[in-house]
């Protein structure tokens, strides 16, 4: 498997406004979490990019990432309720 890596400063970011981590991340892809993986849905803007979503505690994020041949660089963590109702609520609720 590759190797992770982020922009540190961008984790910290991230743990100090959304509470969350791309160590976080990391350990729900490696133990199920992994929802799906899609291409960036603005190819113009951003035609390497891929985004993982991923379930961590009920809840989907979207984890933007770009992957070359020796590392998956994170980009950031997205909270997304359109993901979580998409692949984590039923349909009846």
């Amino acid at each position: 498997m590759k190797q992770f890596d982020w922009d540190p400063k961008k984790n910290q970011q991230l743990i100090v406004e959304r509470e969350i981590s791309f160590e976080e991340v990391i350990f729900h892809l490696q133990t199920d979490g992994l929802l799906d993986d899609v291409k960036h849905p603005n190819q113009a803007t951003y035609p390497h990019q891929r985004i993982y979503v991923v379930a961590i505690t009920d809840y989907a994020y979207l984890v933007p990432y770009v992957e070359s041949n020796e590392t998956i660089f994170l980009k950031t963590i997205i909270p997304s309720r359109k993901a979580t109702k998409q692949y984590l609520r039923n349909n009846d609720e």
